[in-house]
C-alpha cells in the first residue's frame, strides 16, 4: 500500500503505535465526515495490523498490545460495517457457510477477525468460535452447523501442531470430506499447508474470501 495520502498513512502509523484516541477519531472523521471508502478504511486497519504483529513477532509488542489492536479494529469496523451494508440493497442471499476459529494454544484473533468480517461483508454466513479452541468443539460445531468452508487461524508456529491435528481429527470423525478447510495467520505457506493437510491457506483475508467465493462457485 504504496500509493496512501498523509492522512492514510497518518492513521496506519497511529494504529500500529497503539495511539487509540487519535487513531479513532481519524478514523470516524474518514469514514463519517469525509465518507472515505469503507473498504479502503479497513484495508489501512490491516496494514497497520501487519505492522502490529510484525512488532510482536520481533518482542517489541505483547499480549497486551494485540489486544488492544483488536479492539481499535472492532470499534472501527463497527462504524465501517453498515456504510458498506447501505450500497448492496439490502440483504443478499448467503453464499455458503463457515465456520472459523483460532486452534488450541493460539490466543490470537485480529487476522481472525478480520477475515470473519470480510466474509460477512462479501454475503457469507460466518460462524466464528473465538480462540484457543480445543479438536472436540470445532467437531461438535461442524456436526451440528454443517458449514461448507472451516477456517483455522494461529499466528504462533506452534499452532501448526494444533491444525494438524485438528484436521486429522476431522478424517478420524469421517467428515473430512463433506467441507473445505482453510488455514491462515503468521508465516503460512505451502510447506505448512501440507504439514497440516489443508486444502489451501490465505495469507490475508482478502484471498481467504476470494478461496471461499471460487469453492461455493461464487463470480468474483
Amino acid at each position: 500500500m504504496n500509493d496512501m495520502t498523509d492522512e492514510e498513512r497518518q492513521l496506519v502509523e497511529w494504529l500500529a503505535d497503539m495511539n487509540e484516541d487519535d487513531a479513532l477519531a481519524l478514523a470516524k472523521r474518514m469514514l463519517l465526515e469525509d465518507k472515505k471508502n469503507p473498504m479502503r478504511v479497513l484495508e489501512l486497519c490491516r496494514a497497520a495490523m501487519d505492522i502490529v504483529g510484525k512488532r510482536f513477532e520481533e518482542g517489541e509488542y505483547f499480549l497486551p498490545e494485540l489486544v488492544l489492536a483488536g479492539e481499535m479494529l472492532e470499534t472501527i469496523g463497527a462504524i465501517a460495517k453498515p456504510l458498506i451494508k447501505l450500497g448492496d440493497g439490502g440483504e443478499a442471499k448467503k453464499h455458503g457457510k463457515v465456520l472459523i476459529g483460532t486452534v488450541h494454544g493460539d490466543l490470537h484473533d485480529i487476522g481472525k477477525n478480520i477475515v470473519s468480517f470480510m466474509l460477512d461483508i462479501n454475503g457469507f454466513e460466518v460462524k466464528d468460535i473465538g480462540v484457543d479452541v480445543p479438536v472436540r468443539t470445532f467437531i461438535d460445531e461442524i456436526n451440528t452447523w454443517q458449514p461448507d468452508v472451516v477456517g483455522l487461524s494461529g499466528f504462533l508456529t506452534l499452532a501448526f501442531e494444533s491444525m494438524k491435528e485438528t484436521i486429522a481429527a476431522f478424517e478420524s470423525a469421517g467428515m473430512r470430506d463433506k467441507f473445505k478447510v482453510m488455514i491462515g495467520g503468521g508465516q503460512i505457506d505451502d510447506t505448512v499447508k501440507n504439514y497440516t493437510g489443508a486444502d489451501a491457506f490465505g495469507v490475508n483475508a482478502v484471498e481467504a474470501v476470494a478461496l471461499c467465493r471460487r469453492w461455493m462457485g461464487v463470480a468474483a
